[in-house]
């Protein structure tokens, strides 16, 4: 492992996704200032992840040709571009044409990072590895709402969205200086399809498993902040802290990927999942501050059990399909689950209630895990890599 660029990498990473933590779970509140409905909210969320679906398939293939170091630079400047629109939005379809602006430069940017890590990641090491990446990922994501909260109270949403633009360029900056282009592992077949990596049935049961989890997530990112301000009166400091506790909560994942190195991964991603299934049942139920964030950590610990075993499965097929192309196809599916999840949830929220939504996540969420759960039974040891203690 060539841990200079790892950590280049992570450090860049961390930046460029606080930065978007900073401002994503307080835009379904900005929207409602606005005057938005559900639905339009659920489109400013959804936007995002809907460019990545017309993207992923081309950015992973061409990286694996042309080199990752330019993905990464061009993605992290689309999204300080981006960062700079939203600052002049005057209502919600500005928002949603600035989120379409920078879900371009997230699907240039965090597949490829995973990309570069499987390329320098040894063999046998990916869940370790891929666990730390995950751990440092989503801690970016953890601490931008604690930040983003106190710069909204202190100052406005806007002073947001300028801090949001700054951390961007410091990635890219850092990128340009210090990230080097490193050999790429890419298909044994270059004339392969894009969609080549759905051959495997491991990464088609993964695929399943990751759309479902994306809708999930997108519950959670979407309408956990509604919630909490709508329903329980949280002040946007509260909700930053909420929100915030996924830093902890995901480090974890940089332990949890090692034991995907030497545990059942099936096993860690169905438990994993169930988890993070009931505690979403649990969500709607909670009275106040305390309950809330101590059901949203459970949510983030039964994550952080499924998808680093989840993306070491990944890493593996990508030695065979090209790790451009099969780690853009895991990002292909959450970008589905998060572009259809909140738009589809948008709907449920305003023909129905607040808390029919977690309950309609759960249920997408259970049914992908138990179809997944049963294409990864069907392949046998050799073909899932399993590792068993």
């Amino acid at each position: 492992m060539n841990k200079k660029a790892f950590f280049v990498l992570v450090g860049s990473m961390f930046i460029s996704m606080m930065g978007m933590g900073l401002v994503t779970p307080f835009l379904p509140i900005y929207a409602t200032t606005m005057g938005a409905t559900g639905l339009q909210v659920g489109l400013i969320q959804a936007a995002f992840n809907i460019t990545g679906i017309g993207t992923l398939l081309f950015v992973g293939r061409m990286s694996d040709r042309f080199g990752r170091k330019s993905f990464l630079s061009g993605g992290l400047s689309v999204l300080a571009i981006a960062s700079f629109g939203f600052i002049f939005a005057q209502k919600p379809g500005h928002l949603i044409f600035w989120r379409f602006v920078q879900g371009l430069g997230a699907s240039a940017h965090l597949p490829i990072a995973q990309a570069y890590l499987g390329d320098i990641t040894p063999k046998g090491s990916e869940g370790k590895w891929m666990g730390y990446f995950n751990a440092v990922l989503f801690a970016g994501l953890g601490a931008g709402p604690l930040l983003g909260g106190v710069i909204t109270d202190m100052f406005s949403m806007k002073a947001s969205f300028l801090t949001m633009a700054g951390l961007n360029i410091f990635g890219l900056i850092a990128t340009l200086l210090f990230l080097k282009e490193m050999p790429r592992k890419v298909a044994a077949r270059e004339h392969e399809s894009y969609l080549a990596p759905l051959k495997s049935r491991i990464i088609r049961g993964i695929f399943i498993y990751r759309m479902t989890a994306g809708l999930g997530t997108a519950s959670l990112m979407t309408f956990v902040p509604l919630f909490a301000g709508l329903k329980l009166g949280l002040s946007t400091i509260l909700i930053g802290i909420l929100l915030a506790a996924r830093t902890p909560a995901s480090i974890i994942q940089s332990y949890t990927g090692r034991l995907a190195d030497r545990w059942d991964r099936r096993r860690m991603v169905f438990w994993g999942g169930m988890g993070t299934v009931i505690s979403t049942v649990l969500l709607p139920q909670t009275g106040g501050f305390w309950t809330l964030l101590i059901v949203y950590i459970l949510i983030i610990l039964g994550q952080s059990f499924g998808i680093p075993a989840a993306n070491a499965y990944v890493v593996d097929e990508g030695r065979t399909y090209g790790m451009g192309a099969s780690m853009t196809m895991f990002m292909l599916a959450m970008q589905i689950g998060n572009g259809i999840g909140p738009v589809a949830l948008g709907g449920v929220f305003d023909r129905l209630d607040i808390d029919s939504v977690f309950y309609s996540a759960a249920v997408v969420m259970a049914s992908g895990i138990v179809l997944c759960d049963w294409i990864l039974r069907s392949c046998n040891v050799a073909e899932t890599g399993q590792r068993n203690s």
